[in-house]
């Protein structure tokens, strides 16, 4: 027997071998199923599921069958209610891959559990089409906005995208012709691996849907119009993609900006004073496991900024409005922060530097004299580093070019002392 903790260290037990088996059932049922996955089901005295696939494995199933309960987190207490038992979770493929296992895990010590997976949705997917998965962006849009499609929309990308409902295929549709994706070719592919099979190909801009499965995968193969909205990799975004009133950091200046930020896995950033969102979209762009938290006092700016960050695929950018420092009370600690617009304002500089994380990094930028003023003597007090910036751009002067400068740009880099 041993002590084990859970995942968050909130609780502690004894056990003595996994009483949780979570198994991956396709829609082929029973028949997919290995005779140790069978056996599992059949042994438990519970056995959870959705009420499909509890209806796949009715006949294993020997103990109590209980449907999923909404809100999921009871159904995740029900679980844990029957620690010790033998119990069995049946899930759609691969629980680790966007699946029950995940949620699960979070709650139950590895040690507690046996996981039997099943080809999951992509895979199987991935073997209709013939693509190589490890070449495919795989995209769950189950319960989440089908906006999170936008930054893997390049020429040539191969996607595969699992959607919650039979109108999903259609929103997708929808949002490839917007953005100038019309031509790509759309294949959905219908309760994959069971009897109702089907698939069908579409062009984005012209789909002729019929009715469609609400368990389905679209396989999309990206083709760009002229003028297309495809969103670059690299930092500094052309600010014309960017909807804004003039408040946006612009993207040489971001491009750096972003540089000093230097984002690494899983960090959060406060971008304070955030104007069009540019600062905390292109943070979350670069990777997925990124957060942002928006803080801007205009209510219009805030709008324009939820509005951004679909469009750019980041709809999960958190926008706060309020003016710093108060604003920022309440919010989870940085690891990373931005202060452009209102870091003039009394306390945000002291404000910002005591909630941020040790060894997080605070950038700051000025334009101004006064937000210069302030950045020297930040720098003068706590040290790190200050860089100017002078950009210029070539523009007509008469019948001739000559380079016209921006606002030369202050910029302060400070990491917090763990």
């Amino acid at each position: 027997m041993r002590i084990l903790s859970t995942p968050d260290s909130s609780v502690s037990f004894a056990v003595s071998a996994p009483w949780l088996t979570i198994v991956g059932i396709g829609e082929d049922g029973l028949a997919g199923l290995s005779d140790a996955a069978k056996a599992a089901i059949t042994r438990a005295e519970i056995v959870f599921g959705g009420a499909r696939h509890l209806e796949l494995a009715a006949d294993a199933i020997a103990g109590e069958g209980r449907a999923w309960l909404s809100p999921f987190e009871r159904s995740v207490e029900a679980v844990l209610a029957a620690r010790g038992r033998p119990v069995a979770v049946l899930a759609s493929g691969d629980p680790f891959f966007f699946g029950v296992g995940v949620t699960l895990s979070r709650k139950i010590a590895r040690a507690e559990m046996t996981v039997l997976p099943a080809p999951s949705a992509f895979s199987l997917a991935a073997s209709r089409m013939g693509w190589a998965l490890q070449d495919t962006a795989c995209i769950s849009l189950h319960g989440r906005p089908v906006d999170l499609v936008r930054p893997h929309l390049h020429p040539g990308m191969r996607i595969l995208a699992l959607t919650s409902d039979g109108d999903g295929p259609r929103a997708l549709a929808a949002l490839l012709s917007e953005g100038g994706f019309g031509g790509s070719r759309l294949t959905v592919l219908e309760a994959i691996g069971g009897p109702r099979e089907r698939v069908s190909s579409h062009l984005a801009e012209r789909p002729e849907f019929g009715e469609i499965d609400m368990l389905n995968v679209c396989a999309v193969e990206v083709e760009a119009e002229a003028g297309a909205r495809v969103l670059p990799y690299a930092a500094g975004l052309d600010d014309a993609l960017f909807e804004h009133d003039g408040q946006i950091t612009k993207r040489e200046v971001r491009a750096l900006t972003l540089s000093a930020l230097a984002p690494r896995h899983g960090e959060l950033l406060w971008d304070i004073g955030a104007g069009s969102g540019s600062i905390g979209i292109e943070w979350m762009l670069a990777d997925p496991s990124l957060r942002a938290i928006a803080i801007e006092a205009v209510p219009a700016r805030a709008a324009r900024i939820r509005s951004n960050a679909a469009r750019f695929g980041v709809p999960g950018l958190s926008v706060t409005e309020g003016t710093a420092p108060a604003a920022m009370t309440g919010s989870p600690a940085p690891d990373a922060i931005f202060i452009g617009g209102g870091g003039s304002e009394d306390g945000v500089f002291d404000a910002a530097a005591t909630a941020l994380k040790p060894g997080g990094r605070l950038v700051a930028n000025a334009v101004t004299t006064e937000m210069e003023a302030v950045l020297l003597a930040a720098h003068a007090r706590r040290g790190g580093s200050l860089i100017r910036i002078d950009i210029a751009r070539a523009a007509p002067v008469g019948q001739m070019t000559g380079w016209r400068p921006a606002m030369p740009v202050t910029q302060w880099s400070w990491v917090k002392p763990k």
